[in-house]
């Protein structure tokens, strides 16, 4: 046994206990892929399941950074433990990332009540990698009553959070291209609450009604109205409103039955999404350097093999070892 591995019961029982540097170090051991990590999260997973989850999604430049610090704040008023966890774009290539949204959360540090992290979302489609989801479970264990989770604006990926979280809140800025385009996405169908920020613009009248014209179509899966609400998240304004709506819907889904349902999705999609990551990282191992790999590869290129055809191949292992 390794000096990590022979930490993990204590490492475990701090971060039940709602030590911080337990948590960050839990988190540290997750993102950086140690086996500790793992065998900490399989340790802690039953005292899982207690925190409010809620998703925040929407267009980059919309403030979701900025609406989840007022947030943090109004929440913090009710004498909530609040975790944040941003998830920043990182690079294709050499898979960094800026993690500026902590420079939005600036107000919160020295708060012992809220809990901040940034990670990358190492190319994820909606923006949320496997240790993020990770990193989310040991929030929730470490006792936090609400775990607020910032997804990257990436267009239709965006739907992503709908698996991993209870509520889903929805930003949008009036007079922004990106914020019309995420009403012809899809992206209308996945939000319990909708928010428009920065409201004091002149295009938030139009803005509503093209939002609610756009939830008139949607398909919703249960009786819940998603409210649409307007915020000046830099000043505070509407933030009070936001996190009623959050507490009401967190109620609703509770008394319809709801949560459970959606709880037990978004772990089924959980399990999925970990076992095709881990696939393809095996796959990706496995054929690194293979010679028949590269040779079918070439004639993919070549445009002799088309490249479902080679896909179907890799897969029935046709190719000699």
């Amino acid at each position: 046994m390794n000096e990590t591995s022979a930490t993990i019961s204590p490492l475990a029982e701090r971060l039940v206990a709602g030590d911080k540097r337990a948590l960050a170090r839990a988190i540290t051991l997750i993102e950086s892929d140690d086996p500790a990590g793992w065998d900490l999260v399989r340790e802690i997973f039953p005292r899982t399941g207690k925190a409010r989850i809620t998703g925040f999604t929407g267009p980059p430049g919309v403030g979701k950074s900025t609406l989840i610090g007022a947030l943090t704040a109004e929440l913090r008023k009710l004498d909530r433990e609040i975790a944040v966890l941003s998830i920043d774009p990182s690079s294709p290539f050499t898979q960094g990332a800026l993690l500026g949204d902590r420079i939005r959360l600036t107000e919160h540090f020295l708060d012992s009540g809220v809990f901040i992290r940034s990670m990358a979302s190492r190319g994820a489609l909606g923006g949320l990698s496997e240790a993020a989801l990770q990193a989310a479970l040991v929030m929730d264990a470490s006792g936090k009553d609400d775990v607020l989770i910032e997804t990257v604006g990436v267009g239709q990926g965006e739907i992503d959070i709908v698996d991993h979280a209870d509520t889903i809140v929805l930003a949008l800025m009036p007079g922004s291209g990106d914020s019309i385009q995420a009403l012809k996405a899809g992206v209308m169908e996945i939000p319990d609450i909708i928010v428009i920020n920065k409201a004091d613009h002149p295009m938030t009248d139009t803005m509503v009604r093209e939002v609610r014209g756009a939830l008139s179509l949607a398909q919703t899966p249960d009786d819940w109205r998603v409210p649409i609400l307007r915020t000046e998240a830099a000043r505070g304004e509407g933030i009070a409103e936001l996190a009623v709506k959050v507490a009401e819907h967190r109620e609703f889904i509770e008394a319809e039955g709801t949560l459970a349902e959606r709880r037990a999705r978004n772990l089924r999609s959980e399990v999925l999404g970990i076992a095709t990551a881990r696939l393809r990282r095996r796959l990706e191992a496995a054929i690194k350097d293979d010679p028949g790999v590269a040779g079918l590869l070439d004639r993919v290129v070549s445009r002799e093999l088309d490249p479902a055809s080679a896909a179907a191949e890799l897969l029935e292992g046709e190719i000699d070892d």
